[in-house]
C-alpha cells in the first residue's frame, strides 16, 4: 500500500456509531504531572503529538523527513519490520486479534534522531469500526518499555495493575485508573496512579488537533525544538530536583518482557 501524502481527505466511515477520528493530524498540548506525596511537586510543559494510522503513515516533502520518523524498532519488540506488525504480534500473544482493522496512534515521532515516548496510545479497531482495546504503551528512562491492554468504558476510561516501573520514587504497586476517550477536535487524556486511598500521582495531557499540514508540522518544531529530547532532559530535570529533596529512592526490579515483545 502507498502512504498517503499529509492530511488526506478522509474516506468513508465505517463504525456503526460515529467514525473514527481522521489521521494524520497534529496536536499542540500541554502536558502536566502533579505528585501529592510524600510532597507536593507539579509541573507543565508544552509539547506536539502526532495522531497516525499504522496502515498509512504520513509521508514527509524530503526536506522535513528529519523531523518526524515513525520507527517500528521504537515500539513493541522492535523486531518486526513495521509497527502495525509489533502491535498485531503483541495483540495476539494477550489474545486481542483485529482482524484486519485501523489502528490509530498517538505519540511522538522520531525527531532528529532522537525520540522519546513516555506514553504511547494505540486505539485498535475491529473491521467494522468497533473498538476493540486501547493498548497503552509505557517507557521508562532506563530504556525499558511495558504495555497495558484495556478494554475502555464509554468514556475511555478503565483501570490496570501497575506492572512497570517509572519513576525511581514510587514502587511497583497499586494501580491506574486511565482516562483515554478518542482523540477528536480536543485530547483529553489523564493517568492517576491509585495506592489504596491515595491518589499520589495524576498526569493529563490537554490538546488542540490541527491539520498535518507540512507548514503546520514546521511551525511545532520551531515552537518546540528538537521537542522529544526535551521531553526527555525535563523528566530528568525534576528527577534530580525530587533526587535533592531526599524523597526515598525504589530499587529498580528486573525487567521480564512481556508476551509478544520477545
Amino acid at each position: 500500500m502507498t502512504a498517503p501524502a499529509l492530511d488526506p481527505t478522509p474516506g468513508p466511515a465505517h463504525a456503526p456509531e460515529a467514525p473514527a477520528p481522521a489521521a494524520p493530524a497534529l496536536y499542540e498540548c500541554v502536558v502536566s504531572h502533579a505528585r501529592t506525596v510524600p510532597l507536593r511537586h507539579s509541573f507543565r510543559h508544552r509539547t506536539y503529538l502526532w495522531l497516525v494510522d499504522l496502515d498509512e503513515l504520513p509521508v514527509l516533502p524530503r526536506p522535513l523527513r528529519p523531523l518526524a520518523r515513525f520507527d517500528a524498532r521504537d515500539h513493541f519488540g522492535g523486531t518486526e519490520p513495521s509497527l502495525r506488525g509489533g502491535l498485531d504480534r503483541f495483540l495476539a500473544a494477550h489474545g486481542t486479534r483485529l482482524d484486519g482493522g485501523r489502528v490509530l496512534m498517538l505519540g511522538h515521532a522520531r525527531v532528529l534522531g532522537h525520540v522519546f515516548n513516555p506514553l504511547t496510545l494505540y486505539w485498535c479497531y475491529g473491521p467494522e469500526g468497533e473498538l476493540r482495546a486501547v493498548v497503552a504503551e509505557v517507557h521508562n528512562t532506563y530504556g525499558e518499555r511495558h504495555c497495558y491492554v484495556m478494554r475502555t468504558d464509554e468514556q475511555g476510561a478503565a483501570s490496570v495493575a501497575k506492572e512497570f516501573y517509572v519513576s525511581p520514587f514510587f514502587p511497583v504497586d497499586g494501580a491506574y485508573r486511565m482516562r483515554l476517550p478518542e482523540p477528536g477536535a480536543r485530547l483529553e487524556l489523564s493517568v492517576q496512579l491509585r495506592r489504596g486511598d491515595e491518589r499520589p500521582f495524576t498526569a493529563t495531557v490537554r490538546g488542540v488537533r490541527t491539520r498535518a499540514t507540512p507548514g503546520r508540522l514546521l511551525a511545532a518544531a520551531l515552537r518546540h525544538p528538537w521537542s522529544t529530547a526535551a521531553v526527555s532532559a525535563g523528566i530528568r530535570r525534576h528527577g534530580l530536583w525530587l533526587f535533592l529533596r531526599r524523597l526515598p529512592v525504589h530499587p529498580r526490579p528486573r525487567h521480564c518482557l512481556q508476551e509478544g515483545m520477545k
